[in-house]
């Protein structure tokens, strides 16, 4: 796993779990805790991310913020698709923008 790849599933995790330490995240990670440190201030510049001192400390993930789901499977792109027969004009061109991004 490179290290684009472990932040990727770091934030997955924290996302899930909302609160989580340095060492529990190195050893599921199976890397030192300085190496999970780093990870967390490169998260910490595109996430809101934060970290937590005292005998309760770690990281955290902001209440409000949860990853959102990218990609459709191919059954939801087919009932999308389907519903576009019944549109016409700004209102198909927008469902298939959302098919196109959404996608793949």
């Amino acid at each position: 796993m490179n290290p684009w790849e472990r932040r990727q599933k770091i934030l997955e995790a924290l996302c899930l779990r909302r609160h989580d330490t340095y060492g529990n995240l190195a050893h599921e990670f199976n890397v030192s805790t300085g190496t999970i440190r780093r990870d967390i201030v490169v998260l910490t510049c595109s996430y809101p991310i934060e970290t937590v001192k005292g005998g309760h400390g770690g990281v955290r993930v902001a209440e409000w913020f949860h990853l959102d789901r990218r990609s459709l499977n191919s059954a939801e792109i087919t009932f999308l698709r389907r519903l576009g027969e019944s549109l016409d004009g700004p209102d198909l061109e927008m469902l298939n923008r959302i098919i196109a991004t959404f996608s793949h």
